[in-house]
């Protein structure tokens, strides 16, 4: 069996692609460790932003810069796609269709690339993320980007840091009767523990239809 099957198209795309990240980080032409996927839809029916929060640290996500975690869910995709076509073949005579086997990699992938994140990111050098004092936060300004934030119930924010870093914080508004929602652009004014205070930095505009 060799790599460049048809039913084998679809590892053999990742593993290019997981080559292209790597020639990228190496020589600097950009940097991707802190881009973030951003949920700016009508989030109202999304689940609980903290949910959200604790099932994309489960997948490793914020533990390693998305770039590398995006290479190494690639690798393991790649890795796992192959050995179920190599097993499907010794065991049936013929493989896969190759989008049933991207699927069953891709799902056996994801939770695995987060098992390998912890120990990754336990590994990086410790001058890759520059440490700030979360205290230093407040005063900077931060988008709202999953959830809605209301009095008690706080939604997912990310705020940069003096150094460039990016911190994803919980986020509740300052005063008591105002919502947040994603895509805001809010000033954090106070902290609580780990949750932050924000007031919205400009008024919302509603819809004609008031949506």
């Amino acid at each position: 069996m060799t790599l460049l099957e048809p039913h084998n198209m679809p590892f053999a795309a990742a593993l290019v692609i997981m080559l292209v990240l790597a020639v990228v980080q190496l020589v600097g032409v950009a940097d991707f460790g802190d881009a973030d996927v951003d949920l700016d839809a009508d989030s109202d029916g999304l689940p609980d932003a903290g949910m959200l929060d604790g099932l994309l640290t489960l997948l490793g996500i914020g533990r390693l810069p998305l770039t590398i975690w995006l290479a190494v869910f690639l690798f393991l995709f790649a890795g796992i796609g192959l050995s179920v076509q190599e097993l499907a073949q010794s065991l049936t005579g013929s493989a896969l269709y190759g989008w049933l086997a991207a699927l069953i990699a891709a799902g056996a992938a994801i939770p695995v690339t987060g098992v390998f994140a912890r120990p990754l990111g336990a590994l990086l050098p410790k001058g890759h993320t520059t440490a700030v004092n979360t205290e230093s936060l407040l005063g900077r300004r931060a988008t709202i980007t999953v959830g809605v934030a209301r009095a008690m119930s706080p939604a997912r924010a990310r705020v940069k840091d003096v150094h460039g870093q990016t911190h994803h914080v919980m986020v509740e508004p300052h005063e008591e009767a105002s919502e947040l929602h994603a895509g805001d652009e809010v000033l954090l004014v106070r902290r609580d523990g780990n949750r932050f205070y924000a007031t919205a930095l400009a008024e919302r505009r509603l819809s004609p239809t008031g949506n």
